[in-house]
């Protein structure tokens, strides 16, 4: 399946998805309140070349949704691509405590499953291999961000992954071509304390390497110049996929 298409199909199982979630609305939590499908569009702006029909190598497969927030990518996955899926998340974290994702499950009849794990504890992951797991905007949340991702490139093929990176320290030090991280204080985050690690681009992409993965493609969004770890208008994203140099 070339990616406009699973693209255009993505976004009507969003539309879907958000009327079902509209529709049954519980009383007793509210749903993530962020449009998770929309990553589709930062997908499509990061495959490029052959990469274009990397879905079609996981179609089938077992796979992860890891801070899947409500696990919509995920359902959407099985619902498309015939996909088993994890979803996986931190209940204490999770916005609703993963009780979205577990409704989810009941009312699309899916066999996804839900797991509550902490990756900053000495994790072990639902099953020994995935085709693909999907890391979006976790990896500035965890404490050993190394661990986590030499961990999965243990089990998994393939990595999608998005964090937000900074070329310069909140004074206006250069550190978009040192491999180094920048510490957030809470006040930095907006008073946010699971918020730990912003990378520059070198460091992100000697921690891809140093941890197991092969970067296949990258790229960013938003702030282009001067981005910073804290400010809310100087944030920039890398996305990347991630070829496994480990997985059995």
């Amino acid at each position: 399946m070339d990616f406009e298409t699973l693209r255009e199909r993505a976004l009507a199982f969003r539309e879907d998805l958000l009327a079902r979630k509209d529709a049954i609305a519980p009383s007793d939590f509210g749903w993530y309140p962020y449009d998770t499908m929309a990553n589709i569009f930062h997908l499509d702006a990061l495959l490029s070349g052959p990469q274009r029909q990397v879905f079609d190598q996981i179609a089938g497969t077992r796979i992860a949704d890891i801070g899947a927030a409500d696990g919509d990518f995920g359902f959407f996955l099985e619902d498309e691509l015939g996909c088993q899926v994890d979803v996986i998340d931190n209940a204490p974290t999770n916005f609703n405590g993963l009780r979205g994702a577990r409704r989810l499950v009941t009312e699309l009849d899916s066999k996804v499953q839900v797991h509550e794990i902490d990756l900053d504890s000495q994790f072990e992951l639902p099953a020994e291999h995935y085709g693909a797991v999907f890391f979006l905007g976790l990896l500035y949340h965890l404490k050993n961000p190394y661990f986590v991702l030499e961990q999965l490139a243990r089990r998994a093929d393939l990595c999608f992954v998005s964090t937000r990176i900074a070329q310069v320290t909140p004074d206006g030090t250069c550190i978009q071509q040192q491999p180094v991280a920048y510490l957030l204080d809470p006040a930095e985050a907006n008073d946010d304390a699971t918020n730990f690690w912003i990378f520059s681009e070198a460091g992100l992409r000697r921690l891809f390497d140093r941890t197991g993965w092969e970067v296949v493609d990258f790229t960013t969004v938003g702030c282009q110049e001067d981005s910073n770890p804290s400010a809310q208008d100087r944030d920039e994203r890398a996305f990347a996929l991630l070829r496994s140099k480990r997985s059995s």
